[in-house]
């Protein structure tokens, strides 16, 4: 615990970092608010787009699944990435949603009740404790053990959110071999001969918009980048910019082809 509490005051005593500009101007096209922070987990180069905003945090929303999955998986929760979830018969406002699930598709479609049953099973007691124990965010107490990522109570920012999957990819972290294995294998997005993209979407209502998140890392030949971003959203039309946006940089990085 000590390490990786060190690790991550080490990334965040870091000074403010010079705004790039490259990004700023992926998200100024589009005329949207957000930041964005793209670091190599070799040699710590990192670029920023509004240093400020990366340092502040929001809701995790469904990004708390990375986590939330080791965390299942450790306490034995769930076996597996085809661990069953048994549909209630009631609908909701996700189609993909309304039907049986496994981890992995629970995990790849964001399904919120699949997560709420396996929050209900870990216990509030054991959140604390990984939370505290792995510095990610702040958690605001009282809080409901089946909402507390999706109403605010958790909140992280994208510099911690990069800080933490450092230390996942590194396989740092309180976690078994088997449940690393099984969220490398869930997390997967993409993989060619050239790189493997590693991901999780995320949403959270604000106070004056809801907030998206894209977080994760690209392993490629010779590094490992790690990459959160987060954007102001104001309508549906503007969802898929958070992966839009973000593999845009990623390649005006030299990170993806």
């Amino acid at each position: 615990m000590l390490k990786n509490l060190l690790l991550l005051a080490l990334f965040f005593a870091l000074p403010a970092m010079a705004e790039d500009q490259t990004l700023a101007a992926l998200l100024a096209r589009q005329q949207v608010q957000g930041s964005m922070v793209i670091a190599s987990l070799k040699s710590g180069q990192t670029f920023v787009h509004d240093d400020v905003r990366a340092g502040q945090r929001f809701s995790a929303a469904s990004t708390f699944k990375i986590l939330n999955t080791l965390i299942a998986l450790q306490e034995g929760v769930v076996a597996g990435k085809d661990s069953p979830f048994k549909w209630d018969g009631q609908v909701r406002s996700v189609a993909n949603w309304n039907q049986d699930q496994t981890l992995e598709s629970a995990f790849q479609r964001s399904c919120v009740w699949c997560y709420q049953q396996l929050a209900a099973k870990v216990g509030a007691q054991k959140y604390r404790e990984y939370l505290h124990d792995i510095g990610f965010g702040q958690l605001q107490e009282p809080f409901n053990t089946t909402t507390f990522w999706l109403d605010g109570s958790l909140q992280v920012s994208a510099r911690e959110q990069v800080a933490f999957l450092g230390q996942l990819y590194q396989r740092r972290l309180p976690f078994s071999p088997a449940a690393y294995d099984t969220l490398q294998a869930i997390m997967l997005v993409e993989k060619t001969a050239d790189y493997a993209l590693y991901a999780k979407t995320g949403l959270a209502a604000d106070s004056t918009a809801k907030i998206g998140w894209y977080v994760g890392y690209v392993v490629t030949s010779d590094d490992v980048w790690l990459f959160a971003t987060n954007l102001d959203i104001h309508t549906d039309s503007q969802l898929p910019l958070r992966l839009s946006l973000t593999r845009a940089a990623l390649q005006a990085k030299g990170v993806l082809p």
